[in-house]
């Protein structure tokens, strides 16, 4: 393999850095330099995701140990330096980030660019927290990235102005805050038990750790486990997102959409790497299972009694975490592959929400009164008119009204799992793996029933508020307009509702090499060899390493 594909794994945190950065210098004097660049930026982040995909899967030939890529920074080998690791997991996050990333991008160049300061460096800050916190193998670094993409995050939340969304994102922000500082006592509390943080390493002494030194480990475990499970939106602790989703600008929401996923693999990878030893009872599948069977009820119960559209989608994502949540914690792998299947479902279509329900706002006779606060706001009227004029910039796409509509269907029918399309595919699998499970383990056919009995009744919900929504939205108002509509913003839509076809189409290869990717996170011991075997990539001066 060439030497210079030896740095790919660097490059998803050193692209949207040094973008972001030239962003700051250049400020707003050159827009659309700065666009164009953003999204350049945003492409060679996701050919670079391709290219790390290719390897770990072994389609690109490859001498790393399991296909793992590890990447020493400052060439020292772990667990004393600190280190990237591209696995199959990771690099399917990075290539969905990406894919997010450059729709959220295009679609804010119509209008939501321009509603507030420093918009694209903080996305491209986002970009890089997202990928880091995907492709880290320590801790520390964990919450490093972490806070990178939030503290970009608070300043998105609140981009566009209006009382709503400053409340709404000043709760984000508190909420947030608490949740890193348990991180970060979590982390303080588990290296001064163990001596690392780097998580393979700690996969290994975790297993040394007994008395008092072990229930330690597992009160630290407990503290990390509530503060992954915050930024999962599991309940009770995720009061905070539907009005924070809601409330900010429909190409940031819909960024936001991947952020809950986060705390998902973290906790999905760290457990993976802790279960050989006995995972601790914030990792374990009894607790999982609990908790997102919860989180499932609430956003169940959310969905039918909420009336505002913006909130919906938030209670989708908290029934999309419940279900992940509760199918992760069945005690089998057998349940991972379709989990993570949902998880790409879920995600693409939650974000292709969060645009349409912007657009679908504008064929209401008030819908134009939120972009023109949030323009005057920030004095729009002084700026170049072309830019600041409160409309949609580019060509209006015909039948504008008839493609929200048929985007609207098709989104409620993905994720209310009905057929033909993906999210069905991803809810017959999983039921269809737990039942399969219920027949081999009878220990847990209580736990496979409630769960099955759950995802029905959640369905159910979904299409009843989201065929009441539909028919408000559509049917109900007599002054309904046609939106102005750009192709900027259309195709974006039209990109994500593809690729959730595409997943219907290829349903069976993709759901194999997700199968791949279940396995490969089963067998933590190649994760562990894989980063603590992997040596300097030279000698120093002396010719000894480090």
């Amino acid at each position: 393999m060439n030497s210079w594909m030896t740095h790919l794994p660097i490059l998803p945190v050193v692209i949207p850095m040094v973008v972001g950065a030239l962003m700051l210098a250049l400020r707003d004097q050159y827009r659309t330099a700065g666009v164009v660049v953003g999204v350049i930026s945003v492409l060679a982040q996701f050919c670079v995701a391709v290219a790390l995909f290719g390897i770990t899967t072994g389609r690109i030939p490859n001498d790393y140990e399991n296909h793992i890529m590890v990447y020493l920074l400052g060439n020292w080998r772990a667990p004393f330096g600190i280190v990237l690791v591209a696995d199959q997991l990771s690099a399917i996050m990075l290539m969905l980030t990406a894919i997010l990333g450059l729709c959220s991008l295009l679609y804010s160049t119509a209008l939501w660019d321009r509603a507030g300061v420093f918009f694209h460096p903080l996305f491209q800050f986002i970009l890089m927290g997202l990928n880091g916190a995907f492709l880290t193998g320590d801790l520390f670094n964990l919450f490093v990235f972490f806070e990178i993409f939030l503290a970009a995050s608070y300043g998105l939340a609140l981009h566009g102005s209006g009382m709503a969304r400053v409340a709404a994102g000043l709760h984000y922000v508190t909420v947030n805050l608490i949740a890193s500082f348990l991180l970060l006592i979590a982390i303080s509390v588990l290296y001064g038990i163990t001596g690392t943080l780097n998580m393979a390493d700690l996969g290994l002494r975790a297993a040394t750790l007994a008395g008092d030194d072990r229930r330690l480990f597992e009160a630290a475990c407990a503290i990390l486990g509530v503060a992954f499970l915050i930024k999962a939106g599991a309940w009770p602790l995720n009061f905070w997102l539907t009005s924070a989703y809601s409330a900010a600008v429909a190409p940031v929401a819909a960024l936001f959409a991947i952020m809950s996923k986060v705390g998902i693999y973290a906790l999905l990878r760290i457990g993976s790497l802790l279960l050989p030893t006995g995972a601790p009872a914030a990792f374990s599948g009894d607790w999982m299972y609990v908790i997102g069977l919860a989180t499932l009820l609430f956003g169940t119960l959310g969905i039918l009694s909420e009336k505002n559209s913006g909130r919906l989608v938030g209670y989708c994502i908290i029934m999309s975490s419940g279900t992940l949540l509760t199918a992760l914690g069945m005690p089998s792998v057998i349940l991972t592959g379709p989990s993570l299947f949902y998880m790409l479902s879920s995600v693409l279509v939650t974000s292709t929400f969060f645009y349409l329900i912007e657009l679908i706002k504008r064929t209401e006779t008030f819908g134009g009164n939120v972009l023109a606060i949030s323009l005057e706001a920030f004095s729009a009227e002084d700026q170049d008119k072309s830019d600041y004029s409160g409309t949609v910039v580019g060509k209006p796409i015909p039948f504008a009204l008839a493609f929200l509509g048929l985007a609207f269907f098709i989104c409620a029918l993905v994720i209310a799992g009905m057929p033909p399309f993906s999210g069905f595919i991803a809810k017959f699998a999983l039921l269809s793996k737990a039942l399969d499970l219920s027949e081999t383990d009878a220990a847990s056919t209580t736990s496979v029933w409630l769960f099955v009995i759950a995802m029905l009744i959640s369905g159910m919900a979904t299409v009843i508020a989201l065929g009441r929504a539909g028919i408000r939205m559509f049917w109900s108002d007599e002054q309904l307009k046609p939106p102005v509509l750009s192709r900027r913003e259309a195709f974006p839509i039209t990109l994500l509702l593809l690729l959730c076809i595409g997943l219907t189409v290829f349903a069976g290869p993709v759901m194999d090499q997700l199968s791949l990717t279940a396995k490969q996170l089963d067998d933590p011991g190649a994760y562990m060899k894989a980063v603590l075997n992997t040596r300097p990539a030279f000698a120093l001066p002396h010719g000894g390493t480090q």
